[in-house]
């Protein structure tokens, strides 16, 4: 395997464990609650409760802020710009939109119909789906504005007119002693 398919292993496999490690943070204070509730004997109730709505919310809003920075990560993603805010589109419409609906409900109403217990996992695994594919999303954004832009006719030349120019470092002048005072 040659040393860049073994960094982009790496990469993606570090991608992987971090996106992870996001929604586990995210779904740890609901963990904790499911824990007490179990504690408490509460536990033919935990989902009726909003909590699997409002991680499902968070990862929702998360997902989006993820396919945002993919669209605002380089201008040169013009045939990609659809697809990003279909995607937010899409997570707003199936997640945060009917996640919230919930929440309200549930929090309004004396008795929690019984579809509650089915509907607010299925919202929490497709938020996990979507914030998953908006952290791949924007990483292969991101990724493939750091690759040198190649001509069509022969991958080994690049293209000059694509290259951005290299920006001098600002230079904040220090204050003297007399300005100070």
């Amino acid at each position: 395997m040659s040393e860049t398919a073994t960094r982009r292993e790496s990469h993606s496999l570090s991608t992987m464990y971090g996106t992870y490690a996001d929604v586990l943070f995210v779904l740890f204070p609901f963990l904790v609650i499911f824990m007490q509730r179990l504690w408490d004997g509460q536990l033919q109730d935990v989902l009726l409760r909003p909590d699997l709505s409002i991680a499902a919310a968070i990862l929702a809003g998360l997902a989006i802020g993820k396919f945002v920075l993919g669209l605002v990560s380089d201008r040169d993603l013009g045939r990609f710009k659809e697809r990003i805010v279909f995607f937010i589109a899409l997570t707003l419409f199936v997640v945060l939109g009917p996640a919230i609906i919930l929440i309200l409900s549930i929090v309004g109403e004396k008795a929690v119909p019984g579809f509650v217990a089915f509907v607010q996992p299925i919202l929490l695994i497709v938020a996990i789906s979507l914030y998953t594919t908006a952290i791949s999303i924007s990483n292969m954004l991101i990724q493939n504005g750091d690759e040198p832009p190649f001509t069509s006719g022969h991958p080994a030349e690049p293209r000059t007119e694509d290259v951005s120019p290299q920006h001098a470092p600002l230079v904040i002048p220090r204050r003297s002693q007399s300005e100070g005072n």
